[in-house]
Formats: C-alpha cells, sequence, structure tokens
C-alpha cells in the first residue's frame, strides 16, 4: 500500500491507470472558517439564513448543511482531481455518508484509498473517509472515477485573490434604527414598482409609515402589477409628479409626515417643491447629498458629498455641504469626522481652483465657521484614504490616510467617484439629502433593496436625533 508522493514543487503531476495500484491512498487538511461557507453561498446562490446564519437554525443542522454541501463533495473531488488519480480524471459518481456535523474551526482530513480497478472501463473505485481534528468519522463512503491514461504533468495554477464583500455596516445600521417608533413617510409619486416596493420593504423593517401621494389610479395599477398590498395604507391623490412634490410637502409642513421620500420622478421635480419660497422646505442651510457608504475593503464607514444636488457648488456652498455631512457622520456615531477636501493633487494650485477653494475651507474651520470635524485639503483620492500614499507623498495629517467625508470639487466627480465605488469596489450607497427641515430620501432604479431599506434608515435616525436635541442655527 503507497501513500502518493508529493509533487514536485510548483507541479501537479497525475498517476494514470495502470500506475496505481489497490491500497494506494492521498489526503488533504482543511479547517472551516465562515469565508468558506461565504463563498459557497456565492457559489451556490444558497444564501437560505438557515445555512449562513447559525441564530437562525440548531446548530446541528447548521452544521450538517455546511457538511452535505461543502465538505462532502468539494473536498472529496479536490483529492481526486488533484493528487490522485489527478489531473485528466473524470469523476462519475459519489456514495456518501454523514456520520456527524462540522463546525466552524473543526479541521477535517479527506482522505481517499484505492478500494477496486476495473481494467475493462479504465474506473477505480475509491474508499473515502473524512475525519475531524478528535479522530472522529464525519463522512464515509465511496466513489467512483475514470483514470487518465496517459502521463500529465502541469505548473500548479495559482488559485485567484477572491474578495468577499460584506456588508455588515449596514445590517447593524438597520438594525438599530428599527428600534422605535416607524415616522410617518410621504412618498412621492410612487407609481412603479421599484419605488412603491422600496416603501413597503422598509415599512416592513419597522422604519416607516408610507403616506403614497400620487395619482391614484396610476399607484394602484402599479400596486396590481407588482403584486404589492397597499391596502392599509393612506393614499393621498395628487393628478401628476408635479403636483404630488407639492402635497407632500404640505403634508411635512403641517406635520403629518416626519420623512420626504422619493418615488418615480425626477429628482428636480421633487427638489422644485422643497426648495420653493413661501411653501418649501428650506432652512438657512444650503442643501447637499450625502452618500454613506458601506466599502468592503476600507475600515470605517465612507460619507461622500455632494453626488447628486449641487452641480459647481461656490466656496460658501461648499461650506454649508461639508457640515451637513459632518452632522450627518456624527449622528450615525462618528465622534469627530475627519473631512477631506478633494482635488487632483494635495497641493494648491491657482490652476485649479478646487485647490483653493480646498485650502479656503480648512482656514473656514480653522476659525469655527466649520464646526464638530476635522478638515484637511485639498487631498488626492488616494492619500485621502491610504495611509501608504499619504506617507509616501509624505503629508503629515490627522485626515490623510483616514477619511471619513469625501467632500468632492462638483455633483460630476461626485457622482462618478460614489458609482465607481459603487460598481468596482462592491459598496452599498446609502443616500439622504440634509440641510431641509426633514430628511429626503433619494433612491434609484439602480439601488439594491438594501440600500433602498437604508437609506431609509439614515433618515429615520438623523430625524430621530434632530426631535431628540434643541433646534441648531441655520438647520
Amino acid at each position: 500500500m503507497n501513500a502518493l508522493p508529493a509533487a514536485s514543487n510548483g507541479f501537479i503531476e497525475n498517476r494514470t491507470f495502470d500506475e496505481i495500484q489497490v491500497g494506494d491512498h492521498a489526503s488533504l487538511v482543511r479547517t472551516l472558517n465562515q469565508r468558506d461557507i461565504e463563498l459557497f453561498a456565492a457559489m451556490s446562490g444558497d444564501v437560505n439564513p438557515a445555512h449562513m446564519d447559525p441564530a437562525y437554525a440548531r446548530t446541528d443542522m447548521f452544521h450538517r448543511v455546511v457538511a452535505h454541501g461543502m465538505w462532502g463533495g468539494t473536498l472529496v473531488s479536490t483529492v481526486l482531481g488533484t493528487e490522485l488519480p489527478g489531473p485528466g480524471t473524470i469523476y462519475l459518481s459519489q456514495d456518501l455518508h454523514f456520520q456527524a456535523p462540522v463546525g466552524l474551526g473543526d479541521t477535517i482530513t479527506v482522505t481517499v484509498t484505492v478500494r477496486e480497478k476495473i481494467a475493462s472501463r479504465q474506473r477505480i473505485i475509491f474508499d473515502c473517509r473524512c475525519s475531524n481534528q478528535k479522530g472522529e468519522d464525519v463522512i464515509l463512503g465511496t466513489a467512483e472515477v475514470k483514470a487518465p491514461l496517459e502521463k500529465i504533468r502541469r505548473p500548479r495554477i495559482e488559485l485567484p485573490d477572491i474578495r468577499m464583500g460584506t456588508h455588515d455596516r449596514f445590517r447593524e445600521l438597520m438594525a438599530h434604527a428599527a428600534f422605535g417608533a416607524s415616522l410617518p413617510t410621504a412618498v412621492v409619486h410612487p407609481c412603479d414598482d421599484v419605488s412603491l416596493g422600496a416603501a413597503l420593504e422598509a415599512a416592513r423593517a419597522g422604519l416607516i409609515i408610507p403616506i403614497l401621494v400620487g395619482p391614484s389610479a396610476r399607484i394602484q395599477a402599479a400596486a396590481r402589477q407588482a403584486r404589492l398590498d397597499i391596502g392599509g395604507l393612506r393614499l393621498v391623490d395628487a393628478p401628476h409628479s408635479h403636483a404630488a412634490a407639492a402635497a407632500a410637502v404640505a403634508l411635512v409642513r403641517q406635520g403629518e409626515a416626519r420623512l420626504l421620500m422619493k418615488g418615480s420622478l425626477h429628482t428636480d421635480e421633487l427638489m422644485h417643491a422643497v426648495v420653493a419660497a413661501d411653501a418649501g422646505l428650506r432652512t438657512e442651510r444650503r442643501l447637499s447629498h450625502v452618500y454613506l457608504m458601506d466599502v468592503p475593503d476600507y475600515a470605517r464607514p465612507l460619507l461622500v458629498t455632494d453626488a447628486a444636488i449641487n452641480i459647481a457648488p461656490s466656496l460658501l456652498d461648499k461650506r454649508d455641504i461639508i457640515q451637513n455631512a459632518i452632522d450627518l457622520a456624527r449622528i450615525m456615531g462618528i465622534g469627530k469626522p475627519r473631512v477631506a477636501v478633494l482635488s487632483a493633487v494635495e497641493t494648491v494650485n491657482p490652476a485649479i481652483p478646487s485647490t483653493v477653494d480646498a485650502a479656503a475651507l480648512c482656514k473656514m474651520a480653522e476659525r469655527g465657521q466649520i464646526t464638530g470635524g476635522v478638515v484637511d485639503g485639498p487631498l488626492a483620492f488616494d492619500n485621502a484614504i491610504s495611509p501608504e500614499a499619504a506617507r509616501e507623498k509624505g503629508i503629515v495629517s490627522t485626515v490623510a490616510g483616514l477619511a471619513d467625508i469625501l467632500m468632492v470639487p462638483d455633483l460630476e466627480s461626485g457622482n462618478m467617484l460614489a458609482k465607481q465605488l459603487t460598481f468596482l469596489a462592491g459598496a452599498d450607497a446609502a443616500g439622504i439629502v440634509m440641510g431641509a427641515r426633514v430628511p429626503i430620501i433619494l433612491t434609484s432604479r439602480a439601488d439594491s433593496p438594501r440600500t433602498r431599506v437604508a437609506s431609509c434608515a439614515v433618515a429615520v435616525l438623523v430625524a430621530r436625533a434632530r426631535a431628540a436635541r434643541p433646534a441648531v442655527a441655520g438647520e
């Protein structure tokens, strides 16, 4: 009986049918961790909470699911395909029996041993055994393969670096916001399945009580088509999107709604009603949009402003934009937010107006015109969020490399930055408008259901924080 000799370093080599003898065996050792479970769920599409979260299931059942799905087939297949027989093996069948659960942190030794060779069909039957660190059998069974006839020796392929993005911050945010009374929310012109669904999802999460404002017939038709139940919700009829925006703002002014939520109308239609001189929701503060972003590879929440409202803000506009973002960050639990005022470079250059504005904003913060945070700039994006990049440039700053808030020069750059983080870095982006009498929830058809609900959670937390403290001048 022969154990498989180690392959030459850097190469993978098979053993042909004729080289293999009854009793030959090969093994591998793996330790089960949370990343394994997440990768398996991503590959299979199986995100049943009973499989992914032990809190939703009995421990034994959870572990058996993992054992059946991942360790039962995949690890046995790995030994057969890479070690014995190795490259060129065709896996025909398996008959595995699960003896005991496999838990997070268990170290599993997988061993395959040749039981029988069937020369007429080049087939080999293997005994398969998986045991844990205590020597207990967790899986026993057999596997049948068609072994290769020709020798194969190839360089080992380095496995790709797979990044698993998680969004624990948003889950925690939504759980925190769900504690407390739901807030009445005027949902403006929800005439499609996306906006209606977002409002209902936030209601189910215990965040809002939707008041649907718009053409009644269209809203009801959209609900029927999407099979959404809106029977228990208040419906305020308005003939078109402009009228719906005005009616929703009026509900807020009358105290019947504490939040405003965008439906299937253009942002500028909604904002036109919000900023109306006599009937709107303006304060002394400039309105601005803030994205609260959950970037999987960034160590802290990241706010980006303004990417949706102010096209080419002036210096004084930027002062308000920063103050709005600081106020939001503090409500989100960031005690003294670090604000990076972004530009293309980190030195002041009169040919690049955003660098001059950045320097002025820093001085304004120094003189108390911006409060509650630390402001530094100009900073390029890399040295705003990367300590290594900041050190490489020799930047000495309490903000560089550790930014909580990214203040962009204009809407174009902000919009591109937010979308790049979302679509290339796998970030979730919850967004609200600050500076009005109430938080305004802006959602997009491109938003995931999680980010739409997270936007509502942010707005709820802001509204509650404002209600719990005295009014501040300018708000």
